[in-house]
């Protein structure tokens, strides 16, 4: 995938994210900043934390620092989606599991 490949299907998962995250926000009690270049999920409740969304263009991925771990998604022609590597989740399967777990209840992406 070149460059000009990698931006647009980061850019447009990362719009599709936002305006799901922000649907989520006021109903789950956090907030979202940013935008295609940055994602930043802002939790004051449980406890406080930030998840940090964002493409790394120079090794083609979306990188998601959360819970003290960063996950690195790459394209999946399978999935027709960015996904983890070795369990094949898609960006929206990763950030509903983190969001559930940061939360402590169900939250689908």
């Amino acid at each position: 995938m070149d460059e000009h490949e990698f931006r647009s299907r980061s850019d447009a998962a990362l719009e599709r994210l936002e305006k799901r995250l922000i649907e989520l926000a006021d109903e789950h009690g956090f907030d979202v900043e940013g935008g295609a270049e940055k994602l930043e999920v802002l939790f004051e409740e449980p406890e406080e934390a930030r998840f940090v969304i964002s493409p790394n263009s120079p090794v083609r991925q979306i990188w998601i620092s959360a819970l003290s771990t960063s996950f690195k998604l790459g394209w999946s022609d399978a999935a027709g989606a960015f996904a983890l590597e070795k369990t094949n989740e898609t960006l929206d399967r990763v950030m509903s599991r983190l969001l559930s777990e940061q939360l402590g209840s169900s939250v689908e992406v």
